[in-house]
């Protein structure tokens, strides 16, 4: 797959980015494209000295071209609970019309697709773990649902462009995905914590912190999409780390490697929020010869300078 040409939307994201560097390294030329709704042109500043990388500021839900490309990564949506609460309707419009018209570039020009899907898929799932036939128990019209919803459909779309257009797609189920350049305030459990932790606050847990997660550390996860990338397989795969955590252990976690003497307190649960979500990755396994090889405490620690960084960033 090196020399040739990607296009990824939501680049400037947190998972975007780390796929621009990963395809720069295997030899791609990368084309970026994000509206900075939630991605940040930071996320792409050690790249404004690579010859083979380009940043294009643009709504894809607006009609777009990138010129020839090889391949169509379509990583663009709001993904953090802060963000898809705030642009509810913008990422459903990014799962929509922003998915068709990534499709739509795909199909001019005969490239490989692969979009980011999520677990959220399976809702507040009645299986556990999770299998990709699994059709999920997921509530169409609660406040988690524009994000749902919108990967649901994203889903469907590619499916269609592939089953009626012939299109060369692939979608990627991702589970809690952790590492440096997640925005700080976006409402996910790392960055909560990690921020909490860092500025001797509490670290806040909601209900009792039995429900659980299953934290994939983001160069594993990329790994990952690269495989998918090269593979043949159509259908959803789960990749995710399979290790299951409660969110209390995760807060134990973040304390012993910050150090810190914040104390833990308790909070009502959001509606719709899972009880459990961990992905079977029994067919990552087969098909890619996949799975992730970073435990929670060593990925934890390898994020752990770039928290430390953006919280002084942060300080008034």
């Amino acid at each position: 797959m090196s020399g040739q040409r990607a296009l990824v939307t939501g680049g400037a994201g947190f998972l975007g980015s780390h796929l621009c560097d990963a395809l720069l390294a295997g030899g791609w030329s990368v084309v970026a494209i994000d509206n900075l709704l939630t991605g940040r042109r930071s996320n792409l500043a050690h790249l404004k000295n690579e010859p083979r990388f380009e940043f294009v500021e643009k709504d894809i839900c607006q009609p777009f071209n990138a010129g020839k490309i090889d391949y169509v990564f379509h990583f663009a949506s709001p993904a953090s609970p802060v963000d898809y609460t705030q642009h509810g309707v913008e990422t459903l419009q990014a799962g929509s019309l922003g998915t068709f018209h990534a499709l739509d570039l795909a199909r001019k020009y005969n490239a490989k697709y692969l979009v980011s899907s999520t677990s959220e898929c399976y809702g507040d799932p009645l299986e556990h773990p999770q299998k990709e036939t699994y059709w999920g128990n997921v509530n169409s019209v609660g406040p988690r649902s524009v994000y749902d919803e919108a990967k649901r459909f994203t889903e469907a779309v590619t499916m269609a462009y592939h089953r009626y257009y012939r299109v060369d797609t692939r979608i990627a189920r991702i589970f809690n995905t952790y590492g440096p350049r997640m925005q700080l305030n976006d409402g996910r459990v790392v960055p909560n914590f990690m921020k909490q932790a860092l500025r001797g606050e509490d670290l806040t847990v909601y209900g009792d912190g039995s429900q659980t997660r299953s934290f994939c550390y983001v160069g594993d996860e990329i790994d990952g999409f690269i495989r998918l990338a090269k593979s043949e397989e159509h259908l959803p795969v789960n990749i995710g780390n399979p290790n299951e955590f409660t969110i209390l252990e995760c807060a134990q976690y973040v304390l012993k490697i910050t150090d810190s003497k914040s104390k833990i307190r308790y909070e009502a649960l959001p509606p719709d929020d899972p009880k459990q979500r961990r992905p079977d990755i029994t067919k990552a396994r087969k098909l890619l010869g996949w799975e992730p090889t970073i435990d929670l405490e060593s990925g934890l620690k390898m994020s752990l300078e770039y928290f430390r960084k953006a919280v002084v960033e942060e300080a008034p």
